[in-house]
């Protein structure tokens, strides 16, 4: 069994470095072979979490020029920073009263309030928090993108919204890139640039949110649990890169490839290092937290964007 479980390990996780292998079908992967076989590298993997996530995130800097992001998130920056904000503070409220685990919690709002799996990456890599925890964050956060994906266009027609206006919808209100991506691309090409756009512009609060947060919990936490996000410096230097000097374009379009196929293998290996009893002592409290705040946010946003609040 063992032979058996070593083997599967190592194909998933090549498996996993193909172009044609989704997220969410590597975190399923992981998570499935774990509750079954088992993970026998399980002190290797989640060693090697986070190193991978800090290198993929570096190299997702690859693909963002921050002169267009820039602009965008100045005209959005008031209600932004307004979300964000209102997303934490009810998260917050919905952890104590569902009495999820604090850094579940933190990981969960940091998802919904910027871009899903990416913000729960960075964030996780500043302030390290259990793998299980990571794992149960992603899962949320992932089931909710691929319900965002088939009910968000139907909704859109339904509530009549232009294209611009379904583009920066599904930009606020659906967790990651991809699924923007793939939910605006089914309305039409605008709603498909606006979307793009405003979620690029939208990823860059991962920097001042994750170094926000891992400064305050390092204030509460002096004892050195928490690592400082330098992973942060690189993705804006690779970003500046890109930005700034063009003829690297082509060599960051593969950097870009290989940091998502790489984040990709890092959420195999994180789903490999969940176990029957973590899921058992989590419970279904975290899932409830994570619909509940996801669908206030997106209707808020629904609203504000109906009533010409944003625009």
């Amino acid at each position: 069994m063992e032979k058996i479980s070593k083997s599967l390990m190592v194909l998933g996780g090549t498996v996993c470095l193909l172009p044609f292998v989704p997220s969410w079908a590597a975190l399923l992967s992981g998570i499935v072979l774990a509750l079954t076989v088992g993970n026998p590298f399980l002190a290797k993997t989640q060693k090697m979490t986070s190193q991978l996530l800090a290198i993929a995130i570096v190299g997702l800097g690859c693909g963002m020029n921050l002169q267009t992001v820039a602009r965008v998130g100045l005209e959005g920056m008031l209600y932004t920073i307004i979300g964000i904000s209102l997303t934490f503070i009810l998260g917050s409220i919905l952890g104590k009263c569902l009495k999820v685990e604090k850094d579940t919690s933190v990981l969960i709002c940091a998802g919904t309030a910027i871009c899903g799996g990416s913000a729960i990456a960075a964030v996780a890599s500043a302030i390290r928090p259990k793998s299980q925890e990571v794992t149960i964050a992603l899962a949320t956060v992932f089931c909710l993108n691929a319900v965002g994906l088939l009910v968000f266009p139907p909704l859109g027609h339904y509530f009549g919204l232009s294209e611009n206006q379904f583009g920066l919808w599904s930009a606020l209100a659906i967790h990651d890139t991809s699924s923007v991506v793939g939910s605006t691309l089914q309305y039409g090409e605008t709603a498909l640039k606006v979307g793009t756009t405003v979620k690029l512009a939208r990823a860059l609060w991962i920097v001042p949110l994750t170094l926000g947060i891992g400064f305050a919990r390092s204030r509460q936490e002096p004892s050195g649990k928490i690592k400082k996000p330098w992973f942060i410096l690189g993705f804006l230097l690779t970003a500046s890169l890109m930005t700034y000097f063009p003829s690297l374009n082509p060599v960051g379009h593969w950097g870009e490839w290989l940091a998502k196929r790489l984040m990709v293998l890092t959420l195999f290996l994180i789903g490999a290092n969940l176990s029957v009893q973590t899921l058992k002592s989590v419970g279904f409290q975290p899932f409830l937290m994570g619909i509940v705040l996801w669908v206030t946010v997106a209707a808020s946003m629904l609203c504000g964007i109906l009533f010409g609040f944003i625009q």
